[in-house]
């Protein structure tokens, strides 16, 4: 991002404190326009302030990638050394009895897939908006794994348990993926009453060719089944199934609440997979991760008498 002097040690007169917290957002976010957002300034100030702290410290802390800016090693280093800047901000807004004196405070990405995200991280973060009005909450959905990088999200939810070293994973739920059609086309097709009636039956899924997440890879075990409509959005395959295009193998959570969805072989054909939840270890003990955490946990224990646990 900028030329750095890496044989000229750093000195802590030339660093300027203010500029780490430039490097946290755009760690955060992963784009510079974002954390220029979050900050309430222009773009060319974020990247005139990381060009600094780059100079300041002799190594570039950030390279572009895919998705935006991403941490190098020094930079992953330097933000998780960082981390409490943020915090400590808030607590001197506490103590000299700032606005909202105690509250959390801050911006705070959370990534998830598009189905879990709407079903149900939306309405945790909608009770932590409610409960903590100056906490800016941002929901990126994608079914697809983590950067090793780790970098543009504060919190993500995840199909699998990441076993990821730059990350602070824990199991959040297990859910179900069951066969659904809707009447009509159970209707004008044989009974299905075996494994082996599926044979030569269109099925609703994923796109092969671009399914990232390894655990998803379910469909080579129905055998005889071809997908005949893929999509990379859930919803999509949710529409499709409900409108007589084949059956689709689909989370019994969205399925089952469905009324243009029954089940098929649901004892034969189940398969169960895990809800993970991961933060980066550098915001993994911040305040505003902490009550998001608690806020997913708490709507999947509210939710645990539904078919999201496989019940």
């Amino acid at each position: 991002m900028s030329v750095v002097d890496a044989t000229r040690p750093p000195r802590a007169a030339d660093l300027r404190a203010d500029d780490l917290r430039y490097l946290l957002a755009v760690a955060r976010c992963g784009r510079m326009a974002t954390a220029a957002a979050s900050l309430e300034v222009d773009q060319t100030t974020v990247a005139r302030r990381i060009r600094a702290l780059e100079r300041s410290l002799g190594h570039r802390l950030l390279e572009s990638g895919v998705d935006g800016w991403e941490l190098t090693a020094i930079g992953r280093s330097v933000v998780q050394a960082a981390s409490p800047i943020d915090d400590a901000v808030s607590r001197v807004l506490d103590v000299t009895g700032g606005e909202g004196q105690g509250e959390v405070r801050g911006t705070l990405r959370v990534l998830a897939p598009d189905g879990f995200g709407a079903t149900v991280v939306v309405p945790a973060l909608s009770a932590v908006v409610r409960a903590h009005p100056h906490l800016r909450v941002e929901l990126v959905t994608a079914t697809r794994p983590l950067s090793v990088r780790g970098a543009g999200f504060d919190l993500a939810v995840t199909i699998g348990v990441p076993a990821t070293p730059s990350l602070v994973s824990e199991k959040l739920t297990d859910y179900t993926l069951r066969l659904y059609a809707s009447p009509q086309y159970l209707r004008e097709t044989a009974p299905i009453r075996t494994t082996d009636d599926l044979i030569g039956h269109p099925l609703i899924y994923y796109v092969d060719s671009m399914l990232t997440v390894a655990d998803l890879d379910l469909r080579r075990s129905l055998g005889g089944m071809e997908v005949r409509f893929g999509s990379t959005n859930i919803l999509a395959q949710l529409s499709a199934a409900e409108s007589g295009m084949g059956i689709g193998l689909l989370p019994s959570f969205l399925a089952e609440s469905r009324p243009g969805l029954v089940p098929v072989l649901a004892e034969e054909v189940t398969y169960t997979l895990e809800i993970g939840i991961s933060a980066r270890r550098e915001s993994a003990a911040t305040a505003a991760v902490g009550v998001v955490r608690a806020a997913l946990q708490a709507e999947v224990r509210r939710r645990a008498a539904e078919v999201l646990a496989g019940g």
